[in-house]
Parts: C-alpha cells; structure tokens; sequence
C-alpha cells in the first residue's frame, strides 16, 4: 500500500504579509541608535556608549524629556487624530525640519537643549503618527496614539542581546500594561487637567527610556569641535532612526489586526532562523 505523504503545516503568515514582517524586523532589530551616531560623527561605537554627561546636565535632560514629552503628548492628543484616511507617510519633510532645529540647537549648545528638545520631540511624534496612519492606524483612538509614544523606546538590537528574546517585544512587554491603562483612562477621562496617574506613570517610563538616546547626542553635541552643522546631522540620525522603528512597529501592529498577536509574534521569532538582521542594511523609511 502506498505511502500517504503527510501535508506540511501551513505558513503562519502569506508570503506577503511574511515579506512585510521580514521587512519590519529587518528596520526594528538593526542597528541601535548608539551605532548610527557614531557613524555620523565618524567615531567608534565604544566612544559614543562612553560618553557620559556631568551629573547636573545629567538632570537638566530628564527634566527636559519629561517636560519635552508632556508637552508633545498635548500636542498630540489635540491633532493626530486629523488628517483623513491613510496616505503616504511624509518622513523627508519632517526630517528636513528635525535638522533645522537641530542646527540651532549645535549652534546653542547646552543652553539651546530646553527651547530644542519639545520642538524636535513633537517633530519626531508628528512623523511617527505619519508613518502611523499610512499603516491604518486610527489615531483618534488612544492605544493608536500611545502606541506612538512606544517608538520613543525603541534602540534596535543592542551588542548585549543574545538573540534569545527579541529586543523588540521586550521594549513593548515592559510598556504594555502602563499603555493600556493610559489609553483607558483617556478614553473615560480625556486629556483634562494634568492628566491621572496613569499617564504620569506611562510618560516616566518612556522618559527613563528616551532621556538616554539624548544623552547620548547631546553628549556628542557637547565635543568642542561639534557645531550646527554636526547638530542638525545629528537630529536626522535621530529622525530617520524612529522612522524607521515606527515603519516596523506599525508594520507589526498592522498584521496583528489581521492574524493575531501571538501568530505574528510566533513568525516574527521564526525569522530568527534566517540570515542574522544585523548582518543586513536596514530598508530606508519611504
């Protein structure tokens, strides 16, 4: 009696959605943002992950953050939500402005960092929401909007990663509860007054994590030889650094509406398997 040939498993995903997942991983686990400023400023990686700012300057950006992003998040509420269906997302205009200010604030230096970082963080959130929409997201909900404010967070893959958990799903797991309960309070309360615990909550954690990318670039900003031209490069490694994470983000949050969270997890983890993401260029924003 003949053999009957056991049918293999289906594909977790299509060979399309698994091309746009391929593509995601590829932007969101390669490389980290440390690695691109030293590239731009020409210097080792080691030189940038050194650097480290007084304890006072120290202070003086997680003020700045916390305060950069209040403000960005109001910003926010009261306009992402606007701006119709999805449509091609508009990164190099957002970019040329990130490097405007960025030139003004190589040209200030520390001093220009209070009046510098809002601009470009809401900048940088404007473009993220961009990228957002162009991917379906509706950014009158408020998990769309937070989901934005996630990206912030993102490195890429960091040279201590063993590959064993993903650095991207470890970025959001941390966040996921303090999001959720920020959208929900939004949701019932909206944005009045000073907002409750929960965002205070949510924009301290992004800020921790945030307020280290700046230090680092400010870091490199404060080297003597480092002026406006040096900062509005600078700000577009910054730029063109989240764009890419939130192209990836919103890449996966688009297949999870569509297969589920844990399928797309369970292939994104299988991508593992093929040709290391950091042994590749990462796709450009479009």
């Amino acid at each position: 009696m003949p053999e009957v040939p056991v049918p293999l498993p289906s594909p977790l995903l299509d060979a399309d959605d698994l091309a746009a997942l391929r593509e995601a991983r590829a932007l969101l686990e390669n490389p980290g943002l440390a690695a691109q400023l030293a590239n731009a400023v020409g210097a080792p990686l080691e030189y940038v992950l050194a650097r480290r700012l007084p304890a006072a300057v120290s202070r003086l950006v997680d003020t700045a953050t916390r305060k950069a992003l209040d403000q960005s998040l109001r910003v926010a509420m009261a306009t992402l939500a606007k701006g119709g269906a999805p449509r091609a997302a508009r990164t190099r205009s957002h970019t040329f402005a990130a490097a405007a200010t960025g030139a003004v604030g190589g040209a200030f230096g520390m001093a220009g960092l209070a009046l510098e970082l809002p601009v470009t963080t809401t900048l940088i959130l404007r473009s993220i929401a961009d990228v957002a929409r162009s991917e379906g997201e509706a950014l009158d909900d408020p998990q769309a909007t937070f989901a934005c404010f996630e990206v912030l967070t993102m490195g890429g893959r960091g040279s201590a990663d063993d590959g064993s958990e993903s650095g991207y799903f470890a970025a959001r797991a941390l966040l996921a509860q303090q999001v959720a309960a920020a959208a929900q309070y939004v949701a019932v309360h909206g944005m009045a007054g000073k907002g409750g615990p929960a965002i205070v909550q949510l924009l301290s954690a992004i800020a921790s994590r945030f307020s280290v990318n700046v230090s680092q670039k400010l870091a490199l900003q404060a080297v003597p030889v480092v002026g406006a031209v040096t900062g509005a490069t600078l700000n577009t490694v910054f730029m063109r650094h989240f764009q890419r994470m939130a192209r990836g983000h919103f890449v996966v949050r688009r297949l999870e509406r569509r297969h589920g969270a844990e399928t797309v997890r369970r292939a994104y983890e299988s991508l593992a398997a093929e040709t290391p993401a950091t042994d590749a260029k990462p796709p450009q924003p479009r």
